[in-house]
């Protein structure tokens, strides 16, 4: 195993000699040092390895963080500004696309090949996997069937690999990956998976995206007796793949892009852009659907951040106007602001909106609950024009919402449609959330190595842009 403190630079030119050291790279979805205390497994593993304080990016949101932690570079750079946007040239709001190809810049594999030629990459639920040019890919993707049907299932690269992962482990639960019942079933999947691959493909760069505190931290808070229950479940559920690194002698690193702090506060900033008049909607079938491409300005709520999108420049007032005393509002990036936070890219917004610590952004529109439309009751991540923590819960209103769902549930089962419209329309559950940047680091994201010192090197703190190059430095030669 490599025990070299790696520098901050990272040599991509061609190198001879012995094999690179495989690595692991875990991506622990919102750890925090608050939550390593609950962890007894990651804790040994940093107690004989190193730990540090990781900066993260504006937005500290997921696919803006991997993309940092792969590219070595800022979202004004790499393009993903967020989790989706608004796509100025289809007039539509896309958020959780998977085509690697958004992604703008320089890869951690690419740099790595041409250190060490012929090496190898399995990226396990990272995103933006689909279209990469790893060698085996596994990433979540639902069967989309022609009646409107959608059954939990992934995409893999190569093609065979899909059948093989679901005989040894199952399909792959999508409906534990995300929703009212998401929990430790996904993740222990891709842990499963990761360690399968590990054992017969031996990949010198393991990615693994591990989810599972993403969600109670989210429902309850990170302080909840159940989120730091949630915490020593996935520390168990992690310990069979740290044990098959450590006995591979695979250096690991562990990381997260965020941390989830407690918030109560949902701010409604599409209904104050509707309520100023800048905001359409066009009706169907008694439903309120946004509509950007006529709106003067609207937002992409995307959980304590929202991209505005103004239409004119001669609008920008107006809506600096309707935004300036909107409670929950913490800063409104222009120009400047978005330049000074490497955020200056053209896919943002024309403002970019942060919200106060305990507060996070909806991305209600209407304002008449009863002209919603249907999907927003749905686990409907891709229809929704931002994102929707609600999703996480069950509509504690609805006395029937437990017989709805298994109502649903069996006519999937007989491969009838159906409709999971159990998902509340009060936001006011949601008590984690995320993406600004974090005022102190116990509540930061951090990494982890296996190696001891392995940090020194960053005078004890890693920025984003840094890891891309310390994980190039520890694969080098044994």
């Amino acid at each position: 195993m490599t025990t070299a403190a790696p520098g901050p630079a990272a040599q991509d030119a061609p190198a001879t000699g012995p094999r690179p050291a495989p690595l692991l790279v875990l991506d622990v979805v919102g750890l925090t040092p608050r939550l390593l205390a609950h962890m007894p497994n990651l804790r040994a593993m940093a107690g004989t390895g190193s730990q540090a304080p990781l900066t993260t990016v504006l937005p500290a949101v997921t696919c803006a963080a991997q993309s940092t932690f792969l590219t070595g570079t800022m979202p004004a750079e790499h393009g993903i500004v967020a989790n989706g946007w608004y796509f100025r040239e289809l007039g539509d709001i896309l958020l959780w696309r998977q085509h690697n190809g958004l992604v703008q810049g320089d890869r951690l594999w690419d740099a790595a090949r041409r250190a060490h030629p012929g090496y190898t990459v399995a990226n396990i639920c990272w995103w933006y996997a689909m279209g990469a040019d790893t060698d085996w890919t596994v990433t979540p993707r639902p069967v989309y069937y022609a009646d409107g049907r959608k059954e939990p299932d992934c995409y893999t690269r190569p093609p065979a690999l899909h059948d093989e992962l679901t005989a040894e482990l199952g399909t792959f639960p999508l409906f534990h990956f995300w929703g009212p019942g998401a929990g430790l079933v996904s993740t222990r999947w891709i842990i499963d998976a990761t360690r399968h691959i590990l054992t017969t493909r031996t990949p010198d760069l393991a990615l693994a995206y591990l989810p599972h505190l993403d969600y109670d931290l989210q429902r309850h808070g990170p302080d909840d007796p159940r989120s730091h229950r949630a915490a020593a479940d996935l520390d168990r559920a992690m310990a069979p793949l740290l044990a098959d690194a450590r006995a591979e002698g695979r250096t690991v690193v562990a990381l997260s892009e965020y941390g989830i702090t407690r918030v109560d506060r949902p701010v409604d900033i599409n209904r104050a852009l509707r309520r100023a008049g800048l905001l359409e909607v066009h009706t169907q079938d008694g439903m309120e659907y946004l509509d950007p491409m006529a709106s003067r300005a609207f937002a992409v709520a995307d959980h304590q951040i929202a991209h505005v999108y103004v239409r004119r420049p001669e609008d920008l007032d107006a809506t600096r106007a309707a935004l300036a005393d909107l409670p929950g509002i913490d800063l409104l990036l222009g120009d400047e602001g978005k330049k000074a936070h490497h955020l200056d890219h053209p896919r943002a917004g024309e403002l970019v909106a942060v919200a106060e610590k305990d507060a996070w952004f909806t991305y209600y529109y209407w304002l008449d609950d009863a002209r919603a439309p249907d999907f927003a009751q749905l686990v409907e991540i891709h229809r929704k024009p931002g994102y929707d923590p609600v999703e996480l819960f069950m509509d504690p209103q609805d006395p029937y919402v437990r017989v709805k769902a298994a109502t649903a549930l069996a006519r999937k089962k007989l491969g009838m449609r159906y409709r999971m419209a159990v998902v509340p329309l009060d936001p006011s559950p949601v008590r984690g959330s995320h993406g600004r940047l974090p005022e102190s680091d116990d509540e930061g994201p951090l990494i982890l190595c296996s190696v001891p010192r392995a940090f020194d090197a960053y005078g004890g703190r890693v920025r984003a842009t840094d890891v891309k190059s310390l994980l190039l430095q520890l694969a080098g030669p044994h």
